[in-house]
């Protein structure tokens, strides 16, 4: 059966490329792959060829031969920070450049992940970069199918897996210890769902240190760390309580919780209510809000879990690692702070 379309020009093969450009066909292979070997003048020849004979490698015939999909997944929970675009656009570009693409799967909640694994390992992805709690099984189950893992601000507790985390701890203790220096000595807490695994510990941290400050009595309400459920819970937490400052585990709930106090209450804030949340969050810094908080350095934390992926991908052998960053302290203008 003739073509139907005369004009229709079949696509150029690598032979025919490597004929064209006077090279062989392994020549073509290598300018085509990250990091091949081959000289520029040789490179600008065969690419050359190739645009004139309308060739494109096949990355699916490419994995087949490197027994490589160059497909990562990258697992994060939908609710849990607004600072996660930015994260996951940032994994993106780095990994794009390298000729990797990802696969992005979204939890409504992180005891959800089961499901989502169940997906992953249908497109047997090279790697894996998790924003979620995983159970000791599941770290077996990376193991088992030799996919490389790094968690993305979690740890593996007990179980050996690469992480990369911001370090709130220092923050938290500046942020504290700045509101009780400046007269604040009622709190309360507006947490996050319970199997958010940074949520929590947000909250442990802060009530912990509050503790130590001879602060025990901290009312604490929840949230599903959206603004809706951070004004909502603001609210019963104002309603309930006298309290001078609120801490809010993310600064989404925090922003809402500000909105909650100083509109729907007439509180003055900060002075007559100081709130503050953690992740540093680019609207956290809008001019109607100015929320004082912890930022997290999400370039430097994503360029190391990058980083740890390929040298994992390329290397199964490298053990586990921890990288840890420390959060900064933003001075806003939603609570008062001693110096």
């Amino acid at each position: 059966m003739s073509d139907s379309n005369p004009t229709r020009r079949r696509s150029g093969t690598s032979y025919d490329v490597a004929r064209r450009a006077g090279v062989s066909q392994s020549a073509v292979s290598r300018a085509f792959r990250d990091g091949g070997s081959v000289a520029p003048a040789t490179r600008a020849r065969i690419v050359a060829a190739a645009d004139a004979l309308g060739y494109r490698p096949n990355a699916i015939a490419q994995g087949l031969i490197t027994r490589r999909s160059n497909l990562v997944a990258v697992i994060i929970s939908n609710l849990t920070n607004l600072y996660y675009p930015e994260v996951l656009a940032a994994l993106t570009a780095k990994l794009s450049a390298r000729g990797i693409r990802v696969l992005l799967f979204t939890l409504a909640a992180e005891s959800d992940v089961d499901e989502v694994l169940d997906q992953v390992w249908r497109y047997q992805v090279d790697g894996a970069v998790v924003a979620a709690r995983l159970s000791p099984m599941q770290f077996e189950a990376f193991r088992n199918r030799d996919i490389a893992l790094v968690l993305y601000n979690r740890d593996g507790g007990t179980s050996p897996v690469a992480s990369v985390s911001c370090e709130f701890a220092a923050g938290e203790t500046l942020l504290i210890d700045g509101l009780i220096a400046a007269g604040c000595r009622s709190f309360g807490v507006i947490a996050g769902p319970a199997d958010s695994t940074v949520g929590e510990a947000h909250v442990r941290d802060a009530c912990a240190h509050l503790a130590l400050a001879g602060i025990i009595e901290v009312p604490l309400d929840r949230g599903d760390f959206s603004y809706e459920s951070g004004h909502a819970a603001a609210l019963r937490l104002i309603r309930g309580h006298k309290l001078d400052a609120i801490i809010a585990a993310n600064d989404v709930m925090a922003l809402g919780a500000m909105d909650a106090a100083r509109i729907d209450c007439n509180i003055a804030i900060p002075e007559n209510l100081s709130i503050v949340g953690f992740d540093g969050v680019a609207p956290a810094q809008w001019r109607s809000y100015r929320l004082t908080t912890i930022r997290q350095p999400v370039g430097r934390m994503t360029e190391a879990a990058v980083s740890m992926l390929i040298e994992r991908i390329e290397n199964p052998s490298i053990g586990p690692e921890r990288r840890l960053f420390a959060g900064d302290l933003i001075r806003g203008a939603s609570a008062r702070l001693a110096p």
